[in-house]
């Protein structure tokens, strides 16, 4: 296994809060489908796509997730809001332009549980992937 920053989320939040989540925050949080890297099945995950000077982001967090690692590996994805899917491909955007995009998800999410705390946490932008997200043509 490839040694990350990282932190993982309590099994109470893998388990039922990310499966509750797009259920109870649908104003807010939106659904992933991103192919496995090593698998090439599509995997499903929870996010909080960050609207930020007409742009689309995708921040990971709690640092070099899964999910990070699957769309560096394949950046084409779907992405559902609202019950709507659409195809996007996502672009990594470089460490020097991530603490303004982290600045304004921890405005915008921060209120969510745990978001503060694990950016606090880990409060090198260096450690959350950040990517631009786009539709698909």
């Amino acid at each position: 296994m490839e040694n990350r920053t990282y932190l993982r989320p309590p099994w109470m939040q893998r388990h039922v809060g990310n499966r509750l989540a797009p259920l109870f925050g649908r104003s807010v949080v939106s659904q992933l489908s991103v192919r496995g890297r090593r698998t090439g099945h599509w995997r499903k995950v929870p996010v909080a796509v960050l609207e930020h000077e007409g742009e689309r982001y995708l921040v990971s967090y709690r640092g070099l997730s899964d999910w990070a690692l699957n769309l560096r590996a394949s950046p084409d994805c779907r992405l559902t809001t609202r019950g709507h899917t659409e195809g996007v491909t996502a672009e990594e955007v470089p460490e020097a332009e991530r603490p303004v995009l982290l600045t304004a998800y921890r405005e915008r999410y921060g209120k969510m549980p745990t978001v503060s705390t694990v950016l606090t946490a880990l409060p090198d932008p260096a450690d959350h992937p950040v990517f631009l997200i786009r539709k698909q043509p």
